[in-house]
């Protein structure tokens, strides 16, 4: 049996839609299962925060500062969290316009190509693949920062563990445990941004205000990175700079999950704008703000930074807590490595949601084999859950390489991957542009409209493959080929799919004026209208809940 076929739009039924389906031996009907709409407004607006807050910021900004001194660290951030949001608002329109459960992947396959979307789908999940494994990799070196007698191995065994149950309870107890998960991140993060604030303002035990003095010589403004193989001080420190470029698409990483979420979310026409419009805020506070406080409070050049392809695991897993070593505080650094604990447990956590959705949402439309397609009555897509946690297995191979060294593979792969991502987001979103302009649908009356379009997205899309080409530039200074692998095997991988899906089963690009808008959305609409009767059948909120669902 053919496990995959074309699909011009979405215009057949799926196993997606809670209906019944008629038996064609009995003539009975049959309820068919799917995913619950569980997620409501309070857990998606935090989700989609926390799932970006993770090792990207709390570990991988070390290798920034390092590499790209305080000065690129803070413009590298800077500017790719101005990508970020620019694909955010990108997909924020597409995803409250038609919210489907099958993700962004469904959007590509609608407005683009099916091979398209095909090769998109698969990408994305192979980066689940790599991230979920990654965070798990991290959680080893975090608490070998306390301890080096508990073997890598079991602790990597109870991590995996710890997130398959969450992942199993459904999405109602995923979304609580995730919203309280995420909040801890967000006060913690809060927290860590005022206490450097104040050890750079002279409140630490030795009374030392420190200022703007790890931006000047010599620590920086800008780092030095390969200096000792292009023999270049200019090219060096330009080459420092654009490294950060490619740690903070790494750190970005993970906040397009509101693009998959959107399928189990409540009221998704009011709560996805909602999310994203925040987004901008949470970029410029934590990301940006969070850097800021780094490059002002820990030297470029200490050693005892987690750096991508040097470090022992454990060193200093966190520039966070080398700020507090530094500054002479004592038993806090143990606090901050618990709560850096916390921010991997957490982005693990949804990134092992996020990889069973997507493979689902694949398996749905048949570009997946349809075993991944079973639900159980939790919504629980549990064989796709399955999968996904057996490959976060991978992470043994951080027993016979440093966590350091299996961080910056990882890093590479997850950072091309989704680079990958972004650009096929904004693509997908010229074209649901293109298709409305051609079908004569006013984006005036779309229900949530992104800014600064369509330069937005054609910017986002030209500079993420900029920095996707150069992702492993250090790589042929000197060569290394486990360098090179992980910083371009995505690439071929990714047309590789698109070309064979598209050769077998003879895609044809879809044209402006036949794109589906429609398929789909009457549906979402009267589910829409009867849960808002319902909530207003409630009455009125208090003060204390409507503060509460603003959160």
């Amino acid at each position: 049996m053919t496990l995959f076929h074309t699909e011009q739009g979405d215009t057949k039924p799926s196993i997606n839609d809670e209906k019944s389906a008629k038996d064609s031996d009995s003539g009975q009907a049959v309820k068919q299962l799917s995913l619950h709409r569980g997620l409501n407004a309070r857990q998606i607006s935090m989700i989609t925060l926390g799932g970006s807050l993770g090792t990207g910021l709390i570990l991988g900004s070390g290798t920034a500062l390092t590499r790209g001194g305080p000065l690129g660290l803070f413009f590298g951030y800077s500017f790719m969290g101005m990508i970020c949001y620019l694909v955010m608002i990108s997909l924020g329109e597409m995803g409250a316009y038609m919210p489907h459960k099958k993700g962004f992947a469904g959007h590509a396959t609608r407005y683009v190509d099916p091979a398209f979307g095909f090769a998109l789908g698969w990408n994305y999940l192979f980066k689940y693949f790599v991230q979920t494994t990654n965070n798990v990799n991290a959680a080893g070196a975090v608490v070998q920062y306390w301890t080096l007698s508990i073997p890598i191995e079991v602790l990597m065994v109870i991590y995996i563990a710890i997130i398959f149950f969450i992942n199993l309870l459904g999405v109602r107890y995923f979304g609580e445990f995730e919203f309280w998960f995420c909040s801890i991140k967000v006060v913690a993060l809060v927290g860590l941004i005022l206490m450097g604030l104040i050890i750079d303002l002279g409140g630490n035990p030795a009374h030392d205000r420190i200022g703007f003095r790890y931006w000047r010589h010599p620590y920086g403004p800008l780092g030095e990175n390969l200096l000792s193989e292009v023999h270049s001080e200019k090219l060096s420190k330009f080459l420092g700079f654009w490294s950060t470029l490619t740690t903070a698409l790494f750190s970005y990483i993970g906040t397009e999950l509101i693009g998959v979420t959107i399928g189990e979310a409540q009221n998704p026409r009011k709560s996805v704008p909602k999310a994203i419009r925040r987004m901008y805020f949470r970029i410029l506070v934590f990301y940006v703000g969070g850097t800021f406080v780094i490059s002002l409070t820990v030297p470029s050049t200490d050693t005892t930074l987690f750096v991508a392809n040097a470090s022992k695991a454990g060193a200093g897993a966190s520039p966070f807590v080398v700020a507090t070593t530094l500054a002479g505080i004592r038993v806090i650094n143990h606090v901050i490595n618990a709560i850096v604990l916390i921010f991997v447990l957490s982005a693990s956590n949804s990134d092992l949601y996020i990889g069973s959705r997507t493979l689902y949402g694949l398996a749905i439309e048949n570009k997946a084999p349809r075993v991944f397609a079973q639900v159980n009555r939790f919504g629980v897509p549990w064989p796709s859950l399955l999968l996904c946690t057996l490959v976060c297995f991978l992470t043994f191979l951080n027993i016979s390489s440093s966590s350091s060294v299996a961080f910056g593979w990882f890093s590479n792969l997850i950072a091309s991957f989704g680079a990958i991502t972004w650009m096929c987001i904004s693509y997908t979103h010229i074209a649901f542009m293109r298709a409305l302009k051609a079908q004569g649908i006013s984006r005036d009356t779309l229900p949530y409209k992104a800014p600064f379009q369509p330069y937005g997205s054609w910017f986002a899309l030209l500079f993420t493959g900029i920095v996707l080409l150069f992702n492993g530039f250090s790589t042929f200074i000197p060569f290394a080929s486990a360098t090179f692998i992980t910083s371009y095997i995505p690439i071929p991988i990714f047309f590789s799919f698109w070309a064979a899906y598209k050769i077998h089963y003879r895609t044809e690009t879809v044209p402006a004026s036949k794109a589906d808008l429609v398929t789909g959305k009457k549906e979402i609409d009267e589910e829409e209208e009867l849960f808002v009767a319902q909530d207003e059948l409630k009455g009125p909120r208090t003060r204390l809940q409507r503060i509460w669902d603003a959160l």
